[in-house]
């Protein structure tokens, strides 16, 4: 089974550029490599990393990117977990 990891943040104002990097690094220290992984940003300075790994949807071994240091951030980071589901014919 594919799981998808999605981590989305909105950074302090006028630091979206600097959040976008750190995510960036985050995702490129996790202790696992995932199988894809892709960062996109929005409006509003908001950062998304969303990670596919092969696991279960429930696997807790699987690396997260953490939260960044408060001042950085405008409100908490939010979380999502998917897993892939086969196309219908």
């Amino acid at each position: 089974m594919t799981v998808a990891l999605m981590w989305e943040a909105r950074a302090a104002a006028g630091r979206g550029e600097e959040l976008l990097r750190w995510a960036q690094e985050q995702a490129g220290r996790l202790a696992r490599r995932p199988l894809r992984s892709e960062t996109f940003r929005a409006p509003q300075d908001r950062v998304l990393v969303i990670t596919w790994w092969d696991a279960g949807y429930d696997d807790p071994g699987l690396p997260e990117i953490p939260e960044p240091d408060g001042e950085l951030v405008a409100r908490a980071v939010h979380r999502w977990r998917f897993e892939t589901v086969p196309d219908q014919p």
